[in-house]
């Protein structure tokens, strides 16, 4: 059989940029050269997209002269990736079975890019437009969730704008949520890029502006004394739920630097906690999977109360972090699937579901 040619897109135009090329590099290495024949594709700060067999290397080195320029067209039929040169006509540079992107945040886990793919007509792997879009806005992730009868903590969405226009008013707002602490969070953003633990109004002026760098709205949370438990859904229309496992954070929550920086916290797998609380961690992810109408893959997250034991989701990530020491990939390990097999099921998800979509009548000439 001829081997499946699958585009790896990495790098993109958000904060988590360096930490999509982490996992681009791990997938990469980790796809089995007798069936797939890779193609890398690199998106850089400024939204240029570059091939070439060092994309990933020339980009995390900032040596992009030597990588070439390309395009998608969100056209059907060719799942092609032109060449493109400024004056010359578009020349295919390479033809592609399946996308597997892995651009984490803002204009790629957000529904952006899987709406090119859906124009383009190329299979991929991951959720949808819709259920990409509703993971990565907080505030509507939290309000369906409500819907859904999920425990969420309580929030609220602000804005730029709110802020700017009446910062005294946008502040009693945010501190009507709950007392002290308070998280704010970008809306539209993930790996815990612009996350602030707020103790006082000069704590949340702080935190609120720095998440408002990085989106046009901010969520304030109620802050909790909690452990954080996690876990693994893979699948499409009958998902399955991993172990459960817990992250015990270096700093003083699971910050960006407690993520990628300094080594030093901790995963355990499985999560010490009892059956019961394991049990309801994955019925909710599988809840959570399904009222998003999510697709291959997706790291639910939740926070335990120290003090209750009650249990709150936080939120689903329909593009995990994909290095071979991230949770997603850790916690199918320990049920069981291997880092190279998960990725040949999340492939096989990605053009099962393109399939069925493919079956899918898009005319409509009136009755019979």
């Amino acid at each position: 059989m001829s081997k499946l040619r699958v585009g790896v897109i990495f790098g993109g135009r958000s904060g988590e940029h360096d930490v999509s090329l982490m996992s681009g590099r791990s997938v990469m290495s980790a796809l089995d050269p007798s069936k797939y024949e890779i193609v890398p594709i690199a998106i850089t700060h400024e939204g240029r997209w570059l091939s070439g067999s060092d994309a990933l290397d020339g980009l995390q080195n900032g040596r992009i002269d030597d990588l070439i320029p390309v395009v998608m067209l969100a056209e059907p039929g060719s799942r092609s990736l032109y060449r493109w040169d400024e004056g010359k006509a578009l020349e295919v540079l390479a033809t592609i079975d399946v996308v597997f992107p892995l651009i984490h945040g803002s204009f790629g886990e957000d529904g952006t890019l899987q709406g090119l793919l859906e124009l383009a007509e190329l299979p991929y792997v991951g959720s949808g437009v819709l259920a990409s879009a509703v993971a990565m806005d907080k505030g509507l992730f939290k309000s369906l969730m409500r819907a859904h009868g999920v425990p969420v903590l309580d929030f609220t969405v602000l804005s730029s704008a709110q802020m700017e226009n009446d910062p005294d008013l946008t502040l009693d707002q945010a501190e009507a949520v709950a007392p002290y602490p308070l998280f704010t969070k970008p809306a539209n953003l993930g790996s815990s890029v612009g996350v602030s633990k707020c103790r006082s109004r000069s704590d949340l002026v702080e935190g609120m502006l720095d998440a408002l760098r990085y989106d046009r709205r901010v969520l304030v949370e109620r802050g909790l004394e909690a452990r954080e438990v996690e876990v693994s859904v893979l699948g499409n229309e009958e998902p399955q739920a991993s172990v459960a496992g817990e992250v015990v954070p270096s700093d003083e929550f699971y910050s960006y630097r407690a993520k990628y920086l300094d080594d030093a916290s901790e995963l355990r797998i499985p999560a010490p906690i009892d059956q019961a609380t394991t049990e309801e961690a994955r019925r909710l992810a599988l809840i959570a999977f399904h009222a998003i109408d999510g697709a291959g893959m997706a790291r639910v997250d939740f926070l335990l109360d120290k003090t209750t034991g009650e249990l709150f989701l936080s939120e689903v990530n329909t593009i995990p972090g994909f290095t071979r020491i991230s949770m997603y990939p850790k916690l199918w390990q320990a049920s069981g699937v291997t880092y190279p097999n998960l990725l040949d099921r999340l492939i096989d998800l990605g053009v099962r579901r393109h399939a069925q979509m493919e079956r899918l009548v898009r005319e409509y000439g009136g009755e019979a």
